[in-house]
């Protein structure tokens, strides 16, 4: 079968974008507007014709619903060869419009003179530069985000309040793109803009820009806000976004007094106003995150694992899953049959180092004769040394120590946004690394060493605030839950390492310490119910701070020594005449807080230690501590360090000072330091949106997603499967709330209510249990931490006088917050009969309180007044989105997950009523005056807009607008 092309040429025709291999295959043809991707026709094929990009392979098909984006990689850099298979790292690619014939021209074009200024005709280069001369003359009329490509990003080289000109200067020239508030702010007559006036009027300076090219971005800053999102998608004559318009080319701009949209048009154009940020974390992100790859080698499959797939397949059906990272980008390729197209990509890192040992005699040291000291020299074999010593010239033998750490893309993220595990048992920060020592001819003859090493985030369900420099971390599930998914975990390390032994290298005081002792007493409830298939996982905590404290970081060794029972049982893979002699029968699993730093300097030392054993194995003795020409075996390791961390944390690992040099001194804590400061940056200001684009490439979340961020600026989890917790709480409240055996369960939900009873909108909103039986309501806050009731109170349903449903608006500053089809609630008022009792979960005698006594708020329906105690009480509930939201309906095998907010609330409201009812018939018989008493559900708002808007605050405005500003 042929092999994946080294090289391709890509045309804009008239027809398609047009992949052709250089050298030797049939192109392939990717329509515009549909992104349809096929077999291109021989006639198509003798029609090609200029401009043509030269590119080293694809990244995949970015699909953004309006418009779509071919990502060809157009720079790369050897950084490695196995089994004299080229390793390549991307260090560009370039973004192809597929809209029209004239955008990707244009992207092309552009593509093309970036690459020749930058003097990269082969684009085999580590020049990073992705700017034009003109674009880097012209005044930003934007938002320069500092930290949308988080993973990939060097630390910030101007302060936060270096920015605030262009932030000033973005909103006053487009203030209608930053919300009602910005326009508000900066209109003439201070009051609030129509923000489709605003848009026009961009659009309208866009084509006066357009027409002077030396004032196009100054006049237009939409115009500039696409330059800024990629560099190929510049924007139409016309000003409209590039890549925007449909098949027949044509853009509808949304008209004063118009309908509103569509739920699918509202997705869409929250997608498509968010494309060009979009574009520009994906340029970074794929451009400099660490993403490396070769056409030939599997780079996903460790030397011990064998190779169950024969070689005649193609490339991509022998990567190993769980490390193919553009795999939902390279669905298109893969589902029309293009093979030779598909380029799996590993994210991680890989780094080789060459060097010689020189046999000496008489001494019980041999010495490194010789070592390459950057990662490029890593196929010749050194140059002997011209002092070389009589008694080890013609005496050498010659190494590759090759480096590779393969992220998972299950549990896939940054750093404080993905933490601790999920419900398959997936980790955050999952690393497998590899150390192979091989001769540098790859001679099957000789033995082959590779040893495996594994990180990966404490296996427990807890989080961590990016507000703090020492956060606490915050564990929830109950007990079982957490158990559950640390065993899945354990269990899938054990099925595809062997034995397991886990370090804890956390502290044993301060904010680490209680989620220290929750890892150790999990491994310990494991081991006490027969481990993992009847063996136990070893676990050793060592509080590296503690014990090194002092910069002391040599003291790692007092782990080592501990360690050396479990890591010589598991040893390595040993492999000689393509046969495995010795395979690696366990792995050491290594954790800090993030897995970064303390981690790295920890797998670093077991490397070492693990090299020396090795070549012991061989006849050699070196002494990687004190023999000076053994430094590149430090930096091999802190730049692997370094890599991860960047990937994850978005700079360079702390401790590379160590790591590199194996000292510590002051130098390099101030270094730490400012690293530490770097990180807090771009946790606060821009991981969120990466995050969510992460998710996006990696097809974990559709383009919906983009719509629920531009609401809040935050991100969600969406690896927790919120639907099976919430359907856990349920079940919860039903076992403790329910103890009255005559009363007969009828359904329950999980939904979101105010904070405080008898107010409509008491923020902090909280997630809820409301139980129906056939005699009452049962309200219950629950303890999402421990997965306990917290308190409940519990509504006769013959008690009910009121009950509506209708619009619940608790937020005016998102487009989707004032979505009347998605914020849908009802409340209910019942009679006390002098005081609402509230039960608490607790084992005293007192656990009965009455309610707190509230006044009626003045968005209530009713407004009561009383000498004493109120004679009434108002509940008020929230639908929650459908994804997430879970029910239990008596009698039925599945829950209505398929129905919409509205849907939803009209199904509680009308059981409700159903119950009140056979309730009333219960208690009166079939007496149709007291039936004509039971309340009917009435339409009408829980909270409108109007109501909405006059509760949200000018400093709560003023926070969301400056939130939108820099996060989004």
């Amino acid at each position: 079968m042929p092999g994946i092309s080294s090289k391709l040429q890509i045309c804009a025709a008239a027809d398609g974008l047009f992949l052709r291999p250089v050298g030797a295959g049939d192109a392939t043809r990717i329509g515009y507007g549909n992104a349809a991707v096929s077999s291109a026709d021989q006639n198509d094929q003798d029609e090609l014709h200029a401009p043509v990009l030269e590119a080293y392979g694809i990244v995949g098909l970015l699909n953004l619903v309006a418009s779509s984006y071919l990502i060809a990689i157009t720079r790369r850099e050897q950084v490695a060869q196995i089994k004299g298979h080229a390793i390549w790292a991307i260090r560009d690619v370039t973004l192809i419009p597929l809209s029209s014939q004239r955008e990707a021209e244009r992207a092309i074009a552009q593509a093309q003179k970036v690459l020749k200024q930058s003097g990269a005709s082969g684009a085999e280069t580590n020049d990073h530069s992705d700017v034009d001369e003109e674009e880097e003359e012209e005044p930003a009329s934007a938002i320069e985000e500092p930290a949308p490509e988080a993973a990939a990003r060097e630390p910030p080289r101007q302060g936060v309040f270096d920015k605030s000109t262009d932030f000033v200067k973005g909103i006053a020239q487009a203030p209608g793109k930053y919300g009602g508030f910005a326009a508000k702010l900066f209109s003439r007559s201070g009051k609030k803009g129509d923000p489709t006036k605003e848009q026009e009027k961009v659009v309208d300076e866009a084509k006066a820009g357009a027409e002077d090219s030396g004032k196009t971005e100054q006049e237009g800053a939409l115009t500039k806000e696409q330059k800024e999102g990629a560099s190929e998608a510049l924007p139409h004559e016309d000003g409209t976004k590039a890549g925007a318009e449909n098949q027949s080319q044509s853009t509808h701009e949304p008209t004063v007094g118009s309908k509103p949209e569509a739920p699918s048009a509202k997705k869409q154009s929250t997608i498509e106003s968010l494309t060009p940020r979009i574009l520009r974390s994906a340029k970074m992100y794929y451009s400099a995150s660490g993403f490396f790859f070769s056409y030939d080698h599997d780079l996903s499959g460790a030397l011990m694992q064998p190779d169950t797939v024969t070689t005649s397949a193609p490339l991509w059906k022998r990567f190993d899953p769980l490390y193919f990272y553009n795999r939902h980008l390279m669905s298109p390729f893969i589902d029309a049959g293009q093979d030779s197209l598909v380029l799996p990509l590993i994210e991680g890192f890989v780094g080789q180092r060459a060097f010689s040992i020189a046999r000496t005699k008489g001494t019980e040291q041999d010495m490194v004769a010789d070592a390459a000291q950057k990662p490029e020299v890593v196929v010749t074999a050194p140059e002997e040394p011209e002092d070389a010593d009589s008694s080890t010239s013609g005496n050498t033998e010659d190494f590759l120590l090759t480096l590779i750490s393969r992220r998972s893309v299950r549990r896939a993220g940054l750093r404080y946004l993905r933490r601790g595990i999920d419900d398959d048992g997936n980790v955050a920060n999952n690393v497998e690394s590899e150390q192979i020592l091989s001769t540098q001819s790859w001679d099957t003859s000789a033995k082959t060493f590779s040893l495996l090493q594994l990180r990966g985030s404490i296996p427990l369900f807890f989080s961590q605030s990016p507000f703090s420099f020492k956060p606490m971390a915050v564990m929830f599930g109950s007990q079982g839950t957490n158990q559950t998914a640390f065993k899945k975990h354990f269990t899938t390390v054990k099925k595809r390492y062997g034995s397991v032994h886990a370090a804890s290298l956390v502290d044993k005081h301060a904010t680490e310490k209680p989620i220290g002792e929750a890892y150790e007493k999990h491994v310990e409830l494991l081991n006490q119910h027969g481990g993992v298939d009847g063996q136990r996982v070893g676990f050793e905590w060592f509080d590296f701070h503690s014990v090194c404290k002092g910069m002391k970081f040599e003291n790692v060794s007092v782990l080592l020594d501990t360690l050396q029972s479990p890591l010589k049982s598991f040893g390595w893979t040993a492999k000689q005449n393509d046969h495995t002699i010795r395979p690696q029968t366990g792995v050491l699993r290594t954790n800090c807080m993030d897995c970064l730093d303390r981690t790295n300097v920890v797998q670093s030392a077991v490397g070492g230690w693990a090299l020396q054993q090795q070549l012991e194995e061989l006849g050699l003795k070196i002494d990687l501590a004190t023999d000076p020409k053994t430094q590149w075996f430090n930096t091999l390791w802190a730049d692997n360090g370094d890599s991860i961390s960047k990937q994850y944390a978005g700079t360079a690992a702390l401790k590379g000072d160590f790591t590199r040099t194996r000292k510590r001194n002051w130098t390099g804590a101030l270094s730490d330091f400012n690293l530490t400061l770097n990180r807090y940056y771009n946790n606060i200001f821009g991981d969120y949106f990466l995050q969510l684009n992460i998710d996006y490439f990696l097809g974990n979340v559709g383009p919906s997603a983009f719509e629920d961020f531009q609401a809040d600026m935050v991100g969600q989890d969406y690896a927790l499967d919120m639907r099976r917790i919430r359907q856990g709480a349920i079940d919860t409240c039903l076992k403790m709330v329910l103890e009255d055996p005559n009363e007969n369960f009828v359904a329950g939900w999980t939904l979101s209510s105010p904070k405080e009873a008898n107010t409509l909108r008491s923020l902090p909103f909280e997630e809820c249990v409301l139980l129906l039986t056939d005699a009452a309501l049962y309200f219950c806050r629950f303890d999402w931490d421990t997965e306990k009731v917290g308190s409940f109170e519990r509504v006769d349903l013959l008690e009910i006088n009121e009950i509506w449903r209708g619009a619940y608006i608790t937020s005016t500053l998102g487009t989707i917050h004032v979505d009347e089809m998605r914020n849908v609630g009802f409340a209910l008022r019942y009679k006390t009969k002098g005081q609402a009792i509230v039960r608490t979960n607790t084992r005293s005698m007192n656990n009965e309180k009455p309610a707190e006594d509230e006044n009626a708020s003045k968005d209530e329906v009713h407004k009561q007044e009383t000498s004493g105690k109120s004679e009434s009480r108002l509940l008020a509930f929230k639908a929650l989105p459908p994804k997430s939201a879970a029910s239990k309906i008596a009698g039925e095998a599945d829950d209505k997950q398929s129905e919409g907010e509205v849907e939803t609330v009209k199904r509680i409201c009308d059981a409700v009523r159903r119950m009140m009812v056979a309730a009333t018939q219960k208690e009166n018989g079939i007496d149709h005056l007291e039936l004509d008493k039971v309340p009917q559900v009435q339409e009408k708002d829980v909270v409108s807009i109007a109501e909405a808007r006059k509760s949200t605050g000018y400093v709560e405005s003023i926070g969301y607008s400056l939130k939108k500003l820099v996060w989004s």
